[in-house]
């Protein structure tokens, strides 16, 4: 079917980064599959993850049909935009009834993206990922597309005032080769397998951010571990 709302939308969006001069460096492109269904799996840092993640897949061509949270959907703005562009709900107390579209929409050739972690993560590590990514791979039998993202959190994240008149900031995007479930391996194994990709993709994006914090107060996007003023991570996770 033809595709009206979409590419105005990554195309508006395209605009308006190029007015605030972001400053992208994406590395891994080759990695995102030109055709066939694939879970591309993303940290999750800010609210605007969705739009730099999807941007990832487009030196492919591809769109991506992000899983949601339901209340984005029932928005008066964001609601039908959502819909339009195919993306997929979730209700976070009946999550499993999201799963049987979103393999609908794998098998029939799509990409759909998810945030294993299910929240932004404040301390702007990765917190412990859940099993949906991998088993929806699985039972698809797609592969999981691993992608980092670093830099987003300073546009716009949890507990602070969205900044998005900042120009000239980095956004980092990394991503890793498609895993695939070995034999006999477990949702558990492979959602393991992919959070330490992950996580390789993280720290990669972090080594080489051109940016650092000016003055003490301006660290706050940086974790602990980095030397920044981010709370510390939940349980003890990295």
């Amino acid at each position: 079917m033809p595709e009206f709302v979409y590419p105005p939308v990554i195309a508006t969006a395209r605009t308006m980064f190029k007015v605030l001069d972001l400053r992208f460096d994406i590395v891994g492109e080759e990695h995102v599959p030109r055709q066939g269904g694939a879970v591309l799996a993303s940290n999750h840092i800010g609210y605007l993850d969705f739009v730099f993640a999807g941007f990832a897949a487009r030196p492919a061509k591809r769109l991506v049909r992000f899983m949601a949270k339901e209340s984005v959907f029932r928005h008066r703005v964001s609601g039908p935009l959502m819909r339009a562009m195919k993306h997929i709900p979730v209700d976070r107390v009946r999550g499993d009834q999201a799963f049987a579209p979103a393999l609908d929409a794998l098998r029939s050739g799509e990409i759909v993206g998810v945030f294993p972690e299910a929240t932004i993560s404040p301390s702007f590590t990765l917190r412990k990922f859940k099993s949906g990514a991998a088993r929806m791979a699985q039972e698809a039998a797609v592969p999981l597309l691993p992608v980092a993202l670093w830099g987003t959190q300073r546009l716009w994240t949890k507990g602070r005032k969205r900044e998005l008149r900042r120009n000239h900031i980095p956004i980092s995007i990394r991503i890793g080769a498609p895993l695939t479930a070995e034999p006999g391996e477990s949702a558990a194994g492979l959602t393991e397998r992919l959070r330490e990709r992950v996580q390789e993709l993280l720290e990669a994006a972090q080594s080489s951010y051109p940016d650092k914090p000016e003055k003490p107060e301006d660290a706050w996007w940086l974790p602990a571990h980095l030397g920044g003023t981010a709370p510390p991570p939940a349980g003890g996770l990295a």
